[in-house]
């Protein structure tokens, strides 16, 4: 991910430098175990375990001409040891993927705790929020055209449940991700005890895989993406709603703009929701990550590296942007706008309009079939779109021409915009309760 994207936090899990961090805790830890078991000499594992990590540049360096990232990084790292003799016990019995995909569970492991605490804040945020306008009047939309009264806290609240739920799978996607294993060439345990795996394991705090042909199967990882994908979705459907409501013609909600923030370039009238849709845009870079790492499942036989060159884009990329996304939603959602007064005015704006599903419902229990409420209903809406006129006095008009009575007082009644949000009053308790 591109520097502009990249919050220092995450972004250094995912450096070279920590990279080769995990990488030398690991080899450590086998030695540790081997050690431990006799299988190697006590002695060799301080020094290797004093030895500092290799530097980017160096391990680049012997690449360059290894070609091999794992040999590159056992070199530049024997060449940091002292005795360099220790070095030769490092790898011992193991093969490339043993540390890459012990190291890489890890580090995934670590990703996912930044982004947890991140979904955790939101998740407040989102919920303060909906609390804030439990009673916050607006009409609700479908197909982009008014529906029935509603209140704002109600579609923040789904929001909020909807990030709170996308938290939970990547909670469980972190135990599908902090898998590793150590058992050697084609994952026979060949030249290296299972006993040692279990030792690494319990110290990373990482579980030994079921079972692996060298390498662990990637549907772990790809079930690990996903999550981060529909995090990443459920940011852009709050983003999408305030772009709709920040849009000239419903001016509802507005994005926090900063003093010397500036719109545009030529009309300096304008304040756009750049953040709302920079989270839209940054969300697709997220989801494009899923088909790329799920095509790591299958490889050849035991294990290829079609995956590897994937992995490596797709991963930090899918995570460092999700952490970008949280971050933004948060600060998006703490600092909203919201403009009550205009969600009223947007409400009445249709002249009573949005109160037809209640007058068709009072009507029928006056004794008329539902086939002439609807014509009746229909034809005073339409008579209103077209001209404007008051729906209630088209709908008094139209059922006056059918020797309809109406009882005006009921409809006083049923056509006030706080009775349809009366019974939100459930959804607002479990949502104080979410945490």
């Amino acid at each position: 991910m591109i520097e502009r994207y990249t919050l220092p936090e995450i972004g250094r899990v995912f450096s070279d430098a920590h990279k080769y961090e995990l990488w030398c805790r690991v080899e450590t830890l086998v030695m540790e175990a081997h050690a431990a078991a006799g299988t190697i000499p006590a002695d060799s594992v301080d020094p290797v375990r004093q030895a500092p990590p290799p530097t980017p540049e160096r391990v680049a360096e012997i690449e360059a001409v290894t070609q091999h990232d794992v040999i590159a990084f056992l070199t530049a790292w024997a060449d940091n040891t002292e005795p360099r003799e220790a070095a030769k016990w490092v790898h011992f019995g193991m093969t490339s993927s043993d540390l890459l995909d012990t190291a890489l569970a890890a580090q995934l492991v670590e990703a996912t705790d930044i982004l947890l605490a991140k979904a955790d804040a939101l998740v407040a945020v989102l919920r303060d929020h909906a609390l804030e306008h439990r009673a916050t009047l607006r009409v609700g939309r479908t197909h982009g055209i008014h529906g029935e009264p509603d209140v704002w806290g109600h579609r923040v609240a789904d929001f909020a449940f909807g990030m709170a739920r996308s938290r939970d799978r990547l909670r469980r996607a972190r135990e599908a991700v902090g898998v590793m294993a150590i058992s050697g060439p084609v994952g026979t345990y060949s030249n290296i005890d299972p006993a040692v795996e279990a030792y690494v394991a319990e110290k990373l705090g990482l579980r030994p895989a079921d079972v692996s042909t060298q390498v662990v199967l990637r549907d772990g990882i790809s079930e690990w993406v996903s999550a981060l994908a529909v995090i990443a979705t459920v940011c852009e459907a709050v983003a999408l709603e305030v772009r709709h409501g920040q849009r000239t013609e419903v001016r509802e909600l507005w994005e926090p703009f900063g003093k010397g923030q500036k719109g545009s370039s030529a009309m300096p009238h304008k304040k756009n929701p750049i953040m709302s849709e920079r989270i839209c845009g940054m969300a697709r870079n997220v989801r494009a990550q899923i088909v790329p790492v799920m095509e790591g499942i299958p490889l050849w036989h035991e294990r290829d590296i079609s995956h590897s060159s994937t992995e490596r884009i797709s991963l930090p990329d899918a995570a460092i942007a999700t952490d970008y996304l949280l971050n933004l939603t948060t600060k998006l959602v703490g600092g909203l706008v919201v403009d009550a007064d205009r969600m009223r005015a947007n409400l009445d704006s249709t002249h009573g309009l949005i109160y037809s599903s209640t007058v068709v419902s009072e009507l029928i229990e006056t004794g008329m079939s539902r086939e002439d409420v609807y014509a009746l209903v229909q034809t005073a809406a339409m008579r209103t779109w077209d001209g404007g006129t008051p729906f209630r006095e088209t709908l008094r008009e139209e059922a006056a021409a059918r020797g309809a009575g109406l009882d005006e007082a009921r409809l006083d009644e049923v056509c006030r915009p706080e009775r349809f949000v009366r019974r939100l009053s459930g959804v607002f308790e479990r949502l104080e309760k979410l945490a």
